[in-house]
């Protein structure tokens, strides 16, 4: 993956959220963090979407897109089926990043 604009100490804020309220994929394991070896090794397999979602925030794109957003991802880049909860999932994810003032300013200095 590319060089993330957030410090590690903010991207790992930012996949905490991730995993764990989004993982459209369903990749982590029930009852392991991405932060366990035995997870995987996969913790950055949701990187440039969380990301995007982030910068898009800071752009004043409104939650309510940015949650689009993440569904479209789910569901047309990742080619996953609509779940019940796509939507709720992404939103949730979204107002977790709005929540976290440091996730949401991270790159801005």
């Amino acid at each position: 993956m590319a060089s993330s604009v957030f410090s590690k100490t903010d991207l790992a804020r930012l996949r905490d959220i991730g995993w764990s309220l989004w993982d459209p994929i369903g990749m982590m394991p029930e009852g392991l963090n991405w932060r366990d070896e035995a997870a995987g090794g996969f913790e950055d397999e949701y990187d440039r979407y969380l990301e995007s979602a982030t910068a898009q925030l800071r752009q004043g794109v409104s939650a309510d897109d940015v949650a689009h957003y993440l569904a479209h991802v789910e569901t047309e880049q990742m080619s996953l089926a609509r779940r019940p909860d796509t939507l709720a999932r992404a939103r949730a994810v979204v107002q977790a990043i709005l929540a976290d003032e440091r996730i949401r300013a991270a790159g801005d200095a």
